[in-house]
């Protein structure tokens, strides 16, 4: 009787949307992470050490820009189609529209920016190239993914993110085979391609199965300020999460560089199962957050357990295989062990952080979040000017976990803060 319970029960939760959602991204970012893995490796191994670090300060100097390629409207599509289903044209349209105007322009500055503090042996025309890949079409994919999101088609936004990897490793096997001299320009060429066709797919798949783009030039300013601080958030946290790359190569080395990126790269990796979870779970934080701080922040305490237990068991995991890299990417990399095990608590500190921070979003205090993430941005900037030309990779290290660990803190701190406070106001109502 107690197993046929247990089955019963087990089926009845397996037909939840939520539990179906969080199957289905967890089975395409597990497809993702082999995918992601060989690719990884190939090029990895393919570039060395230094150029792979260059192509990857490139990178990390770009996604700072990318959060405000859209300014944000991806994220506005997602609050109020989760919210009304009849809107999507509307802000599906004024998505792509914002996406190729705030993109264009941002390509001037992030070529300005990187002329400055990148190394002259990167030529500029690579940072175009990245900035045309990053800034237009993967903008796009993302807004696509978001538009699947918003309307609770989480197999689709699945699929899309299946094709993210695979259009990488499919460049990396035709980078090995067809290039006889693998250097980055070559490489950035190839993954500017295949990152255009996968926009293309992925923007034609939202037209055919949810429906055309309708935009509508008079909601673009009034969901501007919205879409800036989602931008500002995210362009925080990209900064946290990436400028130590750029300022790696800018005051170190790209020997350095690679090394430290290899690593990031490996608990970017790890951190798969709890992504899955809170993209599932994006939507449904704007719904539970109609009754305020204290709707979305009980939709996060269902959560957290499963965040926690398996960002410390995570982290006990990546300090005890850390040797294994260096077999895997080549002896070049062998350094790449202790990045690795210094960076293992981050997975705990951003698993925790993630739910704390959509509790937020979900309940309309986007702009808190997003104050709270620039604070850190600029810690961490701060810190890696000051550790990065004492201490090399090791300096970017200490500098990423202070502050993730408080940025860890400071997001629940404030969910804590303005749940009491809806509490004491419902009280005093009353």
């Amino acid at each position: 009787m107690q197993l046929q319970s247990l089955v019963d029960r087990f089926k009845a939760l397996s037909k939840k949307p939520m539990v179906q959602g969080t199957l289905w991204m967890l089975l395409a970012r597990g497809i993702r992470i082999f995918i992601q893995a060989a690719y990884f490796v190939i090029i990895a191994r393919a570039l060395g050490a230094e150029q792979f670090g260059a192509f990857s300060g490139v990178l990390a100097l770009v996604s700072i820009f990318t959060p405000f390629s859209s300014c944000g409207a991806e994220n506005v599509m997602v609050m109020h189609v989760a919210r009304n289903r009849s809107l999507f044209g509307t802000y599906w349209g004024n998505t792509v529209v914002m996406t190729f105007i705030c993109g264009g322009l941002l390509m001037l500055l992030a070529l300005v920016v990187g002329h400055f503090i990148l190394p002259a042996s990167i030529s500029p025309l690579v940072i175009l190239i990245l900035c045309v890949s990053d800034l237009i079409c993967l903008q796009l994919i993302d807004a696509s993914a978001k538009a699947f999101l918003s309307v609770d088609r989480l197999a689709q936004n699945a699929r899309i993110s299946i094709i993210l990897s695979t259009k990488n490793l499919v460049a990396a096997i035709a980078f090995v085979t067809l290039v006889p001299n693998p250097s980055v320009m070559a490489w950035s060429l190839l993954y500017m391609v295949s990152t255009a066709i996968a926009a293309i797919q992925c923007v034609w798949a939202v037209h055919r199965q949810i429906g055309p783009a309708r935009p509508n030039a008079r909601l673009i300013p009034a969901g501007i300020k919205d879409g800036i601080y989602f931008g500002i958030g995210l362009a925080s946290q990209t900064v946290y999460n990436d400028i130590d790359k750029t300022m790696l190569a800018s005051l170190s080395t790209l020997n350095a560089t690679g090394i430290y990126a290899a690593a990031y790269r490996i608990i970017t990796v790890a951190r798969v199962p709890v992504q899955s979870i809170t993209s599932a779970a994006y939507a449904r934080f704007f719904r539970h957050g109609e009754k305020g701080i204290s709707g979305s922040y009980a939709f996060a305490k269902r959560l957290i357990p499963f965040a926690g237990g398996y960002g410390a068991v995570g982290s006990i995991a990546l300090i005890l295989f850390a040797p294994v890299v260096p077999y895997v990417l080549g002896d070049e990399y062998k350094d790449a062990v202790g990045a690795i095990r210094w960076l293992a608590p981050l997975l705990f500190f951003k698993s925790i952080s993630l739910f704390g921070a959509d509790a937020l979003t979900g309940a309309g205090f986007q702009g808190i979040r997003s104050a709270l993430q620039v604070g850190i941005a600029i810690l961490n900037t701060l810190l890696n000017f000051w550790l990065i030309p004492a201490f090399s990779w090791k300096g970017a290290s200490w500098a990423t976990l202070i502050s993730d660990g408080l940025l860890m803190v400071i997001i629940w701190g404030a969910v804590f803060y303005y749940n009491r406070r809806q509490k004491r106001l419902h009280t005093a109502n009353d």
